[in-house]
């Protein structure tokens, strides 16, 4: 009987939203769209995710349990407009083409996606429907702006500097969000509706066991960043008084929104964010870009347009807003930096926050960005990327690449010789070390006046606070003081190298018409 059903089901064709990075229902005009086909066309609806087996080989624990949180509430909201989440395990480029068959899919939506995982993915499903005569449908609705109109406002042509987008993004409109209020009706469910195959899985099912997990302090999905969202959008004067300069990367609690996970997750849209924060600012006075939160939106814009018309923009080579710069390879250092063992209290405490709850705020990241490429370290910012996109809950593919370019002097910003130092900059909002004592418990007993530099604490008080240097807490991996400077050096001749070869670059011929 369950066998003729299924048959059945097949004989009825079908339309799939693919959801990737816009875990939500809020506007989400894709999947307005395939809702409206197959009530329209009497199609059965299905709305998937695929998750890749090998996921938690791929993404820290912490990302991916804000992403099956998502995954979990997505599949609750959905179920309040009578349809599911249909989770696909499996590899993307090898699933969809097999319920194309399976499910005679006749339509698909999708969010259009810049990070190349997605874009090779979609080179191969597309040749498929293609051939089966199945229509995509792709919609831009993770970001404000269409990054593509952009660069044509500019001729094609990246704009390189934040000023430069602003002014061409200024001159776009900006689209009402949509709502997706009406029921689906019970002929657009397959009769496997209520199939545990495809229920949302739990991480034990991933084989990971979360009790060995810090305790979850930003919870992944939709229901709960929206209710992020209206929390900080009703303090209206804490918003209109923002100012990115002023916020603190060490507070114990965060100084900003931390609405990032959400908006990266598509759990919360940017384009939401946005008209919210129109409706706050309008008829009172307010901070402007790039400090205000409006700005803080804006650069994700704008990383994004840069992404969109930039190949290879997450690698140095091939790369054509990107300096090439002769990095070098430690692995030891690179391991400490990331595990936060550094032998510098701050940069540490950094790391261990990353590592330990997946998010840390925007300077702090300056900070340890800093220090692993041009700073101290001189590795390539290819490498610090990869551990973000590993720890970071707000991972996004372009805004990572984006930031990590400017903060090591790559592209964008080009004044190499303003070095974070790893004492001094914590000690202007966290002089007594709390945040240090927090993330780097064994310091906690260390006097506030060593406790950015513990190496400089005679033997005797290191013995009374327990820790002693290159026992209880690593020795400095190098010294700021000195290979900051060297590094300076490094980056001048870097760059003059890089403009020698552009000047004996032959100049192109213009075509006379």
């Amino acid at each position: 009987m369950i066998k003729a059903l299924h048959k059945m089901a097949a004989a009825v064709p079908s339309v799939i939203h693919w959801f990737r990075l816009d875990l939500r229902i809020h506007d989400n005009l894709a999947l307005r769209n395939a809702i409206n086909e197959a009530e329209n066309r009497k199609y059965l609806l299905r709305p998937i995710y695929v998750l890749d087996p090998d996921i938690k080989n791929k993404v820290g624990v912490n990302r991916l349990r804000f992403l099956i949180q998502s995954l979990q509430d997505l599949d609750i909201n959905l179920r309040k407009l009578n349809t599911r989440l249909y989770v696909i395990r499996g590899k993307a480029d090898e699933k969809i083409p097999e319920l194309f068959d399976e499910w005679q899919v006749k339509y698909l939506t999708q969010q259009l996606d810049i990070d190349p995982e997605y874009v090779e993915k979609d080179c191969v499903i597309e040749k498929v429907a293609e051939k089966k005569d199945i229509f995509i449908v792709k919609r831009v609705q993770h970001t404000v702006y269409d990054c593509n109109s952009v660069l044509k406002k500019n001729n094609g042509s990246v704009p390189l500097t934040y000023q430069k987008f602003l002014s061409l993004a200024s001159e776009l409109p900006v689209k009402e969000c949509i709502e997706i209020k009406k029921q689906i009706p019970d002929s657009s469910n397959p009769s496997d509706f209520e199939s545990h195959d495809y229920d949302v899985p739990s991480l034990s099912d991933l084989g990971i066991d979360d009790s060995t997990l810090v305790a979850c302090k930003y919870a992944g999905g939709e229901t709960e960043g929206l209710k992020r969202l209206d929390m900080y959008m009703a303090r209206k004067d804490w918003v209109c008084k923002f100012e990115k300069p002023n916020s603190f990367p060490n507070s114990l609690e965060p100084s900003t929104t931390v609405l990032s996970p959400y908006i990266s997750h598509g759990c919360v849209s940017s384009k939401l964010f946005y008209h919210k924060l129109k409706e706050v600012e309008n008829g009172r006075k307010h901070t402007e870009p790039p400090v205000s939160l409006m700005g803080q939106l804006m650069w994700r814009e704008f990383y994004y347009t840069a992404g969109t018309g930039t190949e290879n923009f997450d690698k140095m080579k091939g790369n054509s807003v990107c300096t090439q710069i002769p990095w070098g390879k430690n692995d030891e250092h690179l391991k400490a930096w990331a595990e936060g063992r550094t032998g510098y209290p701050f940069v540490d405490a950094i790391m261990r926050q990353l590592k330990q709850e997946g998010w840390i705020h925007h300077l702090a990241r300056h900070m340890v960005a800093c220090f692993l490429t041009r700073g101290d370290l001189w590795i390539s910012w290819e490498q610090g990327a990869k551990v973000f996109e590993d720890y970071l809950l707000d991972y996004d593919w372009s805004l990572n690449a984006g930031n990590w370019m400017w903060l090591s002097a790559s592209a964008f910003f080009y004044k190499y010789f303003r070095v974070y130092s790893p004492v001094a900059f914590g000690k202007k909002t966290d002089k007594e070390g709390l945040y240090i004592k927090k993330y780097v418990p064994e310091l906690n007993k260390y006097p506030v006046a060593f406790i950015y530099e513990p190496w400089k604490a005679p033997k005797e008080v290191q013995q009374r606070a327990g820790c002693v240097i290159g026992v209880g807490y690593p020795k400095r991996i190098v010294d700021h003081d000195k290979i900051h400077k060297e590094n300076m050096q490094k980056m001048a001749a870097a760059y003059k190298a890089n403009k020698e070869k552009k000047a004996q670059r032959p100049l192109k011929r213009k075509r006379s018409d």
